[in-house]
């Protein structure tokens, strides 16, 4: 492992475009849940029943209450050492994108700039009247909040289960995993498409691929590395030693 570590910041140090996808693992370091296995389950429902357009027409207030307790939840964890490396690597590489799954809003609070939020961010909600968006950190919005603009419905503004990613963001994350020289892929189980399929766009480019995941992954054959452990663990050592 440690001579995987030191083998891939070389090739980081090099490369002057280089992508980072984040998936839940990342978070999860942070106390953010997966709902995945036992966490799957608030108030014997599942997240998946819940995170839909159609639940969210049949039972706005319920839905809402859900993503109450998600934001209060989220707004006591904070970012772990991995986001703070991947702050620091976009520091160090010249054209650096970080393209994330998850929707906690936590790479925003270490630091990260150039961010593509292709699932979204559970802290903006999207009026469905005249589709605006702002930006709420209130852990707890209400049975029904409204808009206050036109007092239309509001909705959190992410990508539920049976919804299309937005497509400029989509074309950008495509674009930027066919163009960069390495792709970091951490805490992610490459099985939620269309965002699995970005490393392989990658991959069919010419980068270099590294995965940082606790386990193997279906995507662990493609990569030029796959270290498995902690995310907070791993990557701060990508970024030491640099000068």
């Amino acid at each position: 492992m440690e001579e995987k570590i030191a083998e891939l910041r070389d090739v980081l140090k090099k490369a002057d475009r280089v992508a980072v996808m984040t998936g839940a693992g990342i978070s999860a370091e942070s106390g953010v849940p997966t709902f995945r296995g036992d966490e799957g389950l608030w108030r014997n429902y599942r997240a998946t029943d819940l995170a839909t357009p159609q639940a969210f027409a049949r039972d706005p207030e319920l839905v809402w209450e859900f993503y109450n307790w998600r934001r209060d939840l989220i707004s006591k964890v904070t970012y772990n050492p991995a986001h703070r490396a991947l702050v620091e690597l976009e520091r160090l590489v010249p054209d650096f994108t970080l393209i994330t799954q998850n929707v906690d809003g936590l790479h925003l609070l270490a630091g990260s700039q150039n961010l593509l939020e292709i699932h979204g961010n559970l802290w903006k909600v999207r009026c469905t009247k005249c589709h605006g968006i702002t930006l709420d950190r209130s852990p707890d919005l209400g049975n029904l909040p409204k808009c206050k603009s036109c007092g239309g419905l509001l909705r959190p503004h992410v990508v539920w289960f049976g919804e299309s990613l937005d497509p400029d963001i989509l074309q950008q994350a495509v674009d930027v995993s066919r163009n960069c020289q390495v792709m970091l892929v951490i805490g992610t189980s490459s099985v939620v498409q269309p965002a699995a399929s970005l490393a392989v766009e990658a991959k069919s480019a010419g980068a270099v691929l590294a995965e940082i995941n606790l386990e193997s992954t279906p995507h662990s054959r493609l990569m030029d590395f796959a270290l498995h452990g902690k995310a907070g663990d791993i990557v701060p050592r990508l970024v030491e030693d640099w000068a």
